[in-house]
């Protein structure tokens, strides 16, 4: 009987709901009106981030991303870290607009994924490659971003909603501490998700033409 090697059973157990490749990409938007309501199993979710984490590409194959998974009340808890850390910083009549964005918002949903960077996974990289020490940074940016987009577009194609956030550095202190994560671990972004409650907003376009050129 023929075995499947552990590349191919991957591809099935995280290709099992796929769209095409373009229609994924087109419906990935952002998304702020959600509920706490999941349309998959918590060990589904998991899953997805570890095919991510494994085979997203890095430079030099650094393999700097690090993820972190907060479901349910540790949802919770981050969304009222950023509130805390943002009462501090928002002028005292603006801040119920800023709660009510949090909370209706955010915090509403069903979980998060924060993007770090290992900090010294690339300091590492830097000394095996002198050469190009001052560009491992950026890549390692690049990398995060190859996630964030990957995750993203996966949690919408399993009948999620999502958006980007960046409220770092306001809450990274806290956050680190709340979860006892690395001190070299470099907070990038939040990613908080839910089963989506309205459409995303409109989308406008800049014309293609003006963005790529074409020589052949």
């Amino acid at each position: 009987m023929a075995r499947l090697s552990p590349q191919k059973s991957e591809f099935i157990l995280f290709g099992a709901m796929e769209r095409n490749f373009n229609d994924a990409l087109l419906r990935r938007r952002s998304y702020y009106a959600l509920r706490a309501e999941s349309p998959v199993s918590d060990a589904q979710i998991e899953e997805c981030l570890r095919f991510a984490v494994k085979h997203i590409p890095s430079a030099y194959n650094s393999q700097s991303t690090r993820l972190v998974l907060l479901l349910h009340e540790h949802h919770t808890a981050l969304w009222r870290i950023v509130e805390r850390a943002l009462l501090a910083q928002v002028a005292v009549e603006d801040f119920p607009r800023t709660k009510s964005k949090i909370e209706n918002s955010f915090a509403a949903g069903y979980g998060t994924v924060l993007f770090y960077e290992d900090t010294a996974v690339i300091r590492e990289f830097q000394k095996r490659a002198p050469l190009y020490a001052g560009n491992f940074p950026t890549w390692s940016e690049h990398t995060s971003a190859m996630h964030q987009l990957a995750i993203w577009t996966k949690l919408e194609d399993m009948g999620f909603g999502a958006s980007l956030q960046h409220y770092n550095p306001l809450i990274d202190k806290e956050v680190q501490e709340e979860w006892s994560l690395p001190d070299s671990w470099r907070l990038i972004a939040q990613m908080p998700f839910g089963l989506p409650v309205a459409d995303p907003d409109e989308k406008s376009f800049q014309p293609v033409d003006g963005r790529i050129r074409i020589f052949k």
